[in-house]
């Protein structure tokens, strides 16, 4: 009989147990015979700040028959349906990212382009974001779900939403949800390699025991234990580009009675931006500042300048951007911020970890001895370049009208990355289109114009006349657009009036338990 292949993932939290449910499903539905283990230590303790997904999280909640609303009890989850953009193209300037996509909806005439509501949006001076079914969510603080009269909940469309929540929360739902996975509490002190593969044998634990392994995932975070202190992978800075790096997180409370965005709020500052970020009882907030540009003691000060209040700080965390040349070297696979950190704009962490172990789990999940090097170089090109999309993505909302502080200046002159560049002017000559954005991730969610569109629209990037040239070439499909346009934006508005408040979902969800 075949020994069963060990997987071990060394790190608990939001990355390591989303690594280790996938995982474990995976083997079972592919019939690998393995064993899982996670190796986290009682004694580090965990920091919970609020934390936020992109719809690629609700993706994975379906896809394992997760009951959605256990997940809002279990978490203090809250709802998501976009970001609050503000004083980002300059002061006193708002704008929303609604993450719903109206093209799911509705039937394309035959032939027409993609993105041809969009298009429409611009050449008529309406914003995007009108047509979509979060926006009237999003202004009214709403959650996209009715109430029936015998009192069962009913969703409003057929969108995926995001959450926000406290990851040591949703590390914990995880870990209750992985079947059959052992957990072993350690910390690892070392590593034991094979003299001729350099493949990893064993883990060296603090106790001085071996774990012996066949296949290991590091979700060490920031310390990047196993891949980067033990394997030395090289890494591919963004600090050029993405010029924070550093995060001042806090907490402040929900007040009774508050209703609660269903946004992460996004807040330009001088040196920087600040979070905020509601789960269903406290908002997890923070400043993620460049310290060229303002000191920890000045950060703090802006910040409880802006907010009008004292704030506790729970901390001063320094880090890199960018991402691991190679996601898998040798045996080993890095996932969260083990592989790759951006500043959190547009909730890539987490997206990155579901995405990225989905990927490998479809495409790559075998017995470790029938892996290759070419399983490696495929997954890591692909990964590779989907965190290159994520911070070509992050470095546009830079590109702004703000030139009223040092920072904002120099991210202006000297900071934006030559495909942000080279993007923006294809898109001057011609309006973005799904065609745009090279499909690699089999079909997996990733950042195209459903994300792109409306940040440049709130940026004031694209060009009017461009869009209206388009337009014009189809008169039949351009009258259909605006039908489609206007049907949309009231059918929207009629159903955001049938909405639950947001806090008031959260309520009937958590009584339901």
């Amino acid at each position: 009989m075949t020994k069963p292949a060990h997987f071990v993932v060394v790190g608990g939290g939001t990355a390591g147990w989303i690594a280790a449910f996938i995982i474990q499903d995976s083997v079972r539905r592919k019939g690998i015979a393995a064993r899982i283990s996670v190796v986290e230590s009682s004694k580090i303790p965990t920091v919970g700040v609020g934390e936020a997904t992109t719809a690629a999280f609700r993706v994975l909640l379906k896809q394992f028959g997760i009951d959605e609303f256990e997940f809002f009890r279990k978490t203090d989850a809250s709802f998501k349906l976009g970001i609050r953009h503000q004083d980002w193209r300059r002061k006193g300037h708002t704008y929303y990212g609604p993450i719903d996509d109206p093209h799911q909806v509705v039937q394309p005439p035959p032939g027409a382009p993609s993105d041809y509501l969009n298009v429409y949006a611009v050449a008529a001076g309406r914003a995007v974001q009108e047509m979509h079914m979060f926006q009237p969510l999003l202004e009214q603080k709403k959650a996209p779900y009715a109430r029936k009269a015998d009192g069962s909940l009913i969703p409003l469309g057929p969108f995926h939403h995001a959450f926000h929540f406290d990851q040591v929360l949703v590390g914990k739902f995880f870990a209750s949800k992985s079947k059959g996975v052992e957990i072993v509490d350690a910390t690892v002190a070392g590593v034991e390699r094979d003299g001729e593969t350099g493949d990893i044998t064993a883990l060296v634990l603090d106790d001085n025991s071996r774990l012996h392994g066949d296949f290991f995932i590091d979700a060490t975070g920031f310390r990047k234990q196993i891949i980067g202190k033990e394997l030395a992978a090289p890494w591919k800075s963004y600090a050029h580009e993405l010029p924070v790096n550093r995060a001042m997180p806090f907490w402040l409370d929900v007040k009774p009675g508050q209703e609660l965005p269903n946004y992460t709020l996004a807040w330009a500052q001088s040196a920087g931006w600040m979070w905020q970020i509601p789960t269903r009882t406290r908002f997890g907030c923070g400043y993620v500042y460049s310290d060229e540009f303002s000191t920890p003691e000045q950060a703090k000060q802006e910040v409880e300048r802006v907010l009008g209040r004292e704030i506790d700080v729970r901390g001063d965390i320094e880090f890199q951007i960018g991402r691991l040349e190679n996601a898998w070297i040798s045996n080993c696979l890095a996932v969260g911020l083990s592989s790759s950190f951006l500043e959190p704009l547009e909730s890539t962490s987490i997206h990155g970890t579901i995405v990225q172990m989905m990927l490998f789990a479809q495409h790559y999940l075998k017995a470790p001895a029938e892996m290759t090097d070419k399983d490696r170089s495929d997954y890591n090109g692909r990964v590779g370049r989907q965190v290159d999309d994520f911070r070509t993505f992050v470095n546009t909302h830079y590109v702004t009208e703000r030139d009223d502080t040092p920072f904002w200046r120099e991210v202006q002159a000297n900071r934006i990355h030559p495909e942000a560049r080279h993007r923006l002017a294809r898109w001057q000559q011609e309006m973005p289109r799904a065609e745009h954005f090279a499909g690699y991730l089999g079909g997996l969610p990733h950042i195209e114009t459903q994300l792109y569109y409306p940040v440049l629209n709130g940026l004031g990037l694209l060009d009017q006349a461009v869009a209206r040239r388009e337009m014009e070439r189809d008169p039949k499909l351009r009258r259909f657009a605006q039908e489609t346009f206007e049907s949309l934006v009231r059918e929207y508005r009629a159903a955001a009036d049938q909405a639950l408040g947001h806090a008031e979902f959260l309520q009937l969800v958590q009584e339901m338990g």
